[in-house]
């Protein structure tokens, strides 16, 4: 037997139990529809909330771009990688999220990557993680040496017990703001309660709150109007304002603090211009119009109403996004097949994204989708969902 022969099998293995992840190729740009595998479909799985990844004020913005500072800064921002256009993206998200200050980093799961190991280094530390926060949380965590404690989602009794019982010298609470499988939404008011009664840090993933959330998108803090109650605010532009990239908001110190300690930050080139002048278009729109944010939550009380009217489980979500509950990977993954027979481009997801039993087709909603278009997605997934016996 070879060395790497084991590789084959478990990917066999994945196979044979359902959860083997056939990876679609897009060949045009995400928007309403789009191309996947050479086909035209509605397109109901990309986090593309607002419609600005085919923007084309962010697409005029990224070609300037590229003519004034070209295709990459080709060094780390900490060396000879910083431009100009960097600074001006992270004042402008600095202002948008209502904070002291930003760091923009080459992605959201990178933020946090940079953020979690440089603040609680130390095995004297203590962490407490919500157990579903999102898998770029749970390996930063794994980059400490600090202890870790998981408490139950959402359940801020059992958090309140850990704080209780695990000490150390510095404490951090972690959460993503609205968890991507689910839809849900972090209790923040009990979690900032809890922070100060504790003397704990408050770190909020906001991956899935900017653009959605608050007046203008600007996310959970605005939401629950806690702006100055969260320590750390980890953002991500790749979602919903459809770019690439991510972010650490807060204090001044906190930004000054990383840029000499968060390693990504140190050791890993620069976001090319085009990107980050595409984002700073997105940020300008969103802080100037808040249509697209009212369009999306009006897509999704349509869908969400009528997909629950056809007897789909759609789990507890509280934002458009909407878990179709399936159950078991396999029929997820045959559910998905259909559905892309039939013109809708929407993934199947089991373990270990979610855990076993529970996979689902997760529907991203978009402020992209026209009335028509969810219209048609509810037809055929009515017609899906009868075929399967599912409804």
């Amino acid at each position: 037997m070879g060395k790497l022969d084991f590789l084959t099998e478990e990917i066999e293995e994945l196979k044979k139990v359902g959860l083997y992840n056939t990876i679609r190729v897009i060949g045009s740009a995400q928007d309403a529809w789009t191309e996947v595998d050479g086909k035209k479909v509605l397109n109901m799985c990309s986090n593309n909330y607002l419609g600005f990844a085919n923007h084309p004020e962010l697409k005029k913005k990224a070609m300037e771009a590229i003519e004034i500072y070209g295709v990459g800064p080709a060094a780390v921002r900490s060396i000879a990688g910083t431009m100009h256009l960097h600074n001006i993206l992270e004042e402008k998200l600095a202002r948008f999220k209502k904070t002291e200050a930003a760091l923009s980093f080459q992605g959201g799961f990178i933020a946090n990557l940079a953020v979690i190991p440089a603040i609680i280094p130390s095995p004297e530390d203590v962490v407490f993680s919500d157990e579903l926060n999102h898998a770029s949380i749970i390996d930063g965590i794994r980059l400490t040496k600090a202890k870790r404690v998981i408490y139950r989602h959402l359940d801020m009794n059992h958090l309140e017990e850990q704080l209780k019982t695990h000490h150390g010298r510095r404490k951090l609470i972690v959460s993503d703001g609205v968890f991507s499988m689910d839809g849900d939404i972090a209790p923040l008011p009990e979690l900032v309660e809890l922070a100060e009664k504790y003397d704990a840090l408050l770190m909020i993933d906001d991956a899935h709150g900017e653009g959605v959330l608050g007046s203008h998108g600007r996310g959970i803090s605005d939401h629950f109007g806690l702006h100055g109650k969260v320590h750390i605010e980890v953002g991500t532009l790749s979602k919903a304002f459809g770019v690439v990239g991510g972010f650490v908001a807060g204090s001044k110190a906190l930004v000054e603090f990383l840029k000499q300690k968060a390693r990504p930050f140190l050791f890993s080139s620069a976001t090319t211009p085009a990107d980050v002048a595409a984002v700073i278009a997105a940020v300008d729109i969103l802080e100037n119009d808040d249509s697209l944010v009212k369009k999306l939550w009006d897509n999704a009380r349509y869908f969400k109403e009528k997909m629950r009217d056809l007897g789909f489980d759609t789990g507890q979500s509280q934002t458009p996004i909407t878990p179709v509950m399936l159950g078991e990977a396999p029929l997820a993954q045959e559910f998905s097949r259909r559905l892309f027979e039939e013109g809708i481009f929407a993934q199947a997801i089991g373990y270990p994204t979610v855990p076993r039993g529970k996979a689902r087709i997760r529907v991203m909603l978009s402020a992209a989708h026209s009335r028509e278009d969810l219209d048609f997605a509810l037809e055929k997934f009515e017609k899906v969902g009868k075929e399967l016996g599912v409804i």
